[in-house]
């Protein structure tokens, strides 16, 4: 029995565990409890720092000490002179590394680091960018980190091609790397803008305001640039077809920026006295100063969006004073203004017509697509092929899928539909997990592609039965439509944004499994609506329609709720409006 070693049982081993666990508890407690009795009572001393040092150390995460320890430090600034401050931070930039060993991706660490070194009197900004490569070097996914090296990029004015370059040997190394492709997508627009005006060579901004966006500056990247990004990217998915990453940022480049703020679209009806305006992106009319001019004189008016839900909308309606157009033997020339905006829109009523547009052409704005050069129209034709060529060889691969389909999109979505549609219904099957996304898609496409068929035929009926669709989208696209045919399809509720159809007259939407009517709100011309064999169950799921003034006719053969004892009494109430109706 001498010399050996006594081994403890699992029991008591555990509860030495369990007594040194309440020590430490007990210790931390009365450290924390003693931190919050000293900032109730105000105070901001040495002791309270160590304190706050104590505790953090062992747990960085406690928002509260960070906040309090600011405090500190704040009030230390007002007692110091400017090298004992710089010291002071030197010392909190020390802790910090301490606290982010153990544990590298502390959001409270990397906060406070960011607010130290923009108090730091003379901040070492080559030792933060240091310690940003080392990090990185550790974990090149640690989004802190990153965060904090944008923030040490702005204020220590690295160039932008430099930046540039530091993506380079983190791709280069590890393709994966999500992190650089993305922080790659923000420098590309600054260092090499679509638009003429070239940015500043560095990334450093004004104080008041922090660097401008790719969205705010350039949206896109200079096509010259833009094909020379396309054999960096498929190096990447050639190496590893099966990592997201790379696909990603290829999505990014096959991208278009987002439409210029304008007016795209004002209809004048004389019957409801009522204007419509149509925005190329959702906004909120009460608060952009828009102004109504007609016959030379601004008018008073209330703008609403069309459905109560939306305080951002595409489309916003106002009324105008009674008997303003009423009369149709006048005409009259309106304008709305977006003051904010150098854009207008001018539209004539003329003497005999009951309405009247103006509006862009979605085929003139390219809406659904870029206008391409003839240079990237080749060099996206040769990406289309040799994404052809993987998919070859790895028929599987979802990433490869979508890229083509991104890519028939982008040269000719109408003459590449079929095949667009034959790769969705593998996708499908590929990726069942994510079906309902590819559907969504499909449908997304699918109605683009109906609304550049519409406009080249100059109609205002919209047809898109028998697709297969999921969801509805780009309903702002359909202000001026009379009549809409979505049978067939496999929708399930009719969004809100469906109100933006102002001039819908017939809707048609049986063989369906809608459940919802919810768009069905204060449509001022709906006099026809279509609903045979869905899933409407309740008179409630039928009440949108009783906002709607000139509805008429209405078929639910069908549908569960005509199974509801005196449904028709019950609808006739609910809808007097309505003369035709089929159950």
């Amino acid at each position: 029995m001498h010399g050996r070693l006594k081994i403890k049982s699992t029991a008591q081993q555990e509860e030495e565990k369990r007594k040194e666990r309440e020590k430490k508890l007990k210790i931390y407690v009365a450290a924390r409890d003693a931190c919050f009795d000293k900032r109730k009572n105000g105070i901001l001393d040495d002791e309270a720092l160590q304190l706050t040092q104590q505790l953090l150390s062992s747990n960085p995460d406690f928002a509260t000490l960070w906040n309090y320890r600011r405090e500190i430090l704040m009030h230390q600034e007002t007692v110091k002179d400017e090298d004992e401050v710089q010291k002071l931070y030197e010392a909190e930039l020390s802790f910090l590394e301490s606290c982010l060993k153990a544990n590298p991706k502390s959001y409270g660490c990397w906060h406070h680091r960011c607010w130290v070194s923009a108090r730091l009197p003379r901040p070492n900004w080559a030792r933060e960018l240091s310690l940003c490569d080392l990090c990185l070097s550790v974990d090149d996914r640690n989004f802190h980190c990153w965060d904090y090296r944008r923030l040490v990029v702005k204020m220590s004015g690295v160039p932008v091609d430099q930046e540039l370059e530091f993506t380079d040997r983190l791709i280069g190394s590890n393709f994966s790397n999500y992190s650089s492709w993305h922080y790659r997508s923000t420098l590309l627009p600054l260092l090499h803008p679509e638009s003429p005006e070239a940015p500043s060579p560095c990334l450093k901004a004004p104080e008041t305001s922090p660097p401008p966006s790719p969205q705010t500056q350039s949206h896109r990247v200079c096509e010259e640039q833009l094909l020379k990004e396309y054999e960096l990217v498929q190096n990447a998915f050639f190496t590893d077809p099966n990592d997201q990453s790379a696909w990603f940022y290829y999505r990014w480049l096959l991208g278009r920026a987002e439409r210029d703020e304008m007016i795209s679209c004002v209809f004048i009806s004389r019957e409801d006295e009522r204007v419509a305006v149509a925005f190329s992106r959702p906004v909120n009319a009460q608060t952009i100063g828009l102004l109504l001019v007609l016959d030379g004189q601004p008018q008073r008016v209330e703008w609403r969006s069309v459905h109560p839900r939306f305080k951002f909308c595409p489309v916003w309606i106002c009324d105008l004073p009674h008997g303003t157009i009423s009369d149709i033997t006048n005409e009259h020339n309106l304008t709305v203004h977006w003051t904010e905006k150098p854009t207008h829109k001018d539209c004539a009523l003329y003497t005999g017509r009951a309405e009247s547009y103006c509006r862009d052409s979605a085929t003139d704005q390219e809406l659904f697509r870029s206008e391409l050069s003839v240079e990237k129209t080749s060099v996206l034709q040769s990406e289309l092929q040799t994404c052809n060529q993987l998919q070859e060889m790895e028929p599987l691969n979802k990433w490869c899928l979508l890229t083509i389909i991104l890519l028939m999109r982008a040269l000719d979505p109408l003459g590449y539909e079929k095949e667009t549609l034959n790769h969705f219904k593998t996708l499908r099957e590929v990726d069942s997990m994510r079906s309902a996304y590819y559907s969504d898609l499909c449908s997304k496409f699918m109605i683009e592609n109906t609304i550049m068929k519409m406009e080249y035929a100059e109609v205002r009926v919209f047809s898109i039965s028998d697709k297969n669709l999921t969801t509805l989208c780009h309903l702002d696209q359909l202000l001026l439509v009379t009549h809409i045919n979505l049978s067939s399809n496999q929708l399930q509720r009719l969004p809100p944004q469906f109100a933006m159809l102002q001039c819908l007259e017939v809707l048609e939407a049986n063989n369906n499994s809608i459940e919802n009517l919810e768009g069905l709100y204060r449509l001022p011309k709906l006099e026809e609506v279509l609903l045979k064999n869905n899933k409407i169950s309740t008179v409630a799921d039928l009440k949108p329609l009783a906002s709607c003034p000139k509805l008429k006719r209405l078929d639910l053969c069908g549908n569960p709720v005509t199974q509801i004892t005196n449904i028709g009494s019950e609808l006739a109430e609910l809808l007097p409006s309505v003369t035709d109706l089929l159950l």
